[in-house]
């Protein structure tokens, strides 16, 4: 349930490239990625690039607390091509965290089955007997006083993988309102979670295409 949603309104679109087929933009926590059912919360990512563009169309999406990279396409065809690379695990997606506590090594693979917690919804919880198989990589970029900055890699992407994952191995995001113990939650006023990186092939050209954005955090 999303109480008081008020997204931010600078910058309205903070597009990282944009050609005829694709647009790459870098979204800001707390915007949705797609309009909610309430009309409340109609205002998204998607529909501000439709104002601007009416046949954008959504490939993925991150959550509405997760900032950073989200690619777009801007016709059926590319829309197809993109949808086809995701579903085949061919983007290569990386995330910066900062999260609570120091791991006891510097990297690692977290492998746990995840399903939704339904009387909870949307959180997601590990279950060994139903759960779809999902792994996250993971390594140290930086350790600071109770805080250690990660580097994530997801090789699945299931709904709050990441945020699960480390609260699961006892290093939750900080600010993450879903899953952080209280002194977590309370080192940051936002979820310390960004799309930093985005590796795709070109729907038309067929090149491979890196897009990069830095964290604010």
């Amino acid at each position: 349930m999303i109480k008081n949603y008020n997204p931010p309104l600078i910058p309205f679109l903070d597009i990282i490239y944009s050609d005829a087929d694709i647009v790459v933009l870098n979204k800001p926590s707390g915007l949705l990625s797609v309009p909610g059912r309430d009309p409340k919360h109609r205002d998204s990512l998607i529909t501000r690039v439709q104002e601007e563009n009416n046949s954008a169309l959504i490939v993925h999406r991150l959550d509405m607390d997760t900032s950073g990279l989200i690619i777009l396409a801007l016709n059926k065809e590319t829309h197809r091509h993109l949808s086809i690379q995701f579903q085949d695990r061919k983007v290569q997606k990386e995330y910066i965290a900062r999260v609570y506590g120091t791991p006891e090594q510097n990297e690692g693979i977290i492998d746990l089955p995840l399903i939704c917690d339904w009387p909870n919804r949307p959180k997601q919880i590990v279950d060994y007997d139903v759960g779809k198989p999902s792994q996250t990589k993971w390594r140290v970029i930086e350790k600071r006083t109770l805080e250690t900055r990660l580097l994530l890699t997801p090789i699945t992407g299931r709904s709050h993988q990441l945020r699960v994952h480390l609260q699961n191995i006892n290093h939750p995001i900080l600010g993450d309102r879903f899953y952080a113990h209280e002194k977590a939650l309370q080192m940051s006023e936002r979820l310390c979670l960004h799309a930093t990186s985005l590796t795709v092939m070109h729907p038309k050209t067929l090149d491979t295409m890196t897009f990069i954005s830095d964290p604010e955090f």
